[in-house]
């Protein structure tokens, strides 16, 4: 089994998802693959990756929303507070979603469905630099 590993920096948006699937298939073509899988692993702990519809921002929208809902900002039960309100919701909200995901590919293609893509979600209140680890396994 032959692996590709490649690193990526992302800048993200405050508590929003930022599409990388095109990234993700530079990526793939660099590594000369044709066919196997595509881990995406995210090396933070207040943000997650999410495969999300990529047609229709509203769904995502909708998505960010119900999770600010579940997990609220200023609980009065939080101990872990020293950097901010948006920090300890960051966590659980991660801790809730994922921080890889595994894409299959076949002839150099990501068999992702129509309208999807693989997104950042950014957890916190403002804009990070994110570091994105992709390794490519044929």
């Amino acid at each position: 089994m032959a692996t590709f590993t490649k690193c990526i920096r992302l800048r993200s948006r405050p508590k929003q998802t930022l599409e990388f699937t095109h990234e993700l298939e530079q990526a793939l073509a660099e590594s000369g693959a044709t066919d196997g899988t595509v881990v995406v692993f995210c090396r933070h702990t207040s943000c997650s990756l999410v495969i999300m519809e990529n047609a229709d921002p509203s769904a995502r929208y909708d998505l960010e929303q119900y999770l600010d809902r579940l997990v609220p900002e200023n609980d009065p039960q939080y101990t872990h507070t020293l950097e901010g309100v948006d920090d300890m919701p960051s966590h659980i909200k991660m801790a809730l979603t994922r921080t890889s995901e595994t894409i299959p590919f076949t002839q150099g293609r990501l068999l992702l469905g129509t309208w999807q893509g693989v997104f950042l979600w950014e957890h916190r209140a403002r804009a990070h630099q994110r570091e994105i680890v992709i390794s490519v396994q044929s």
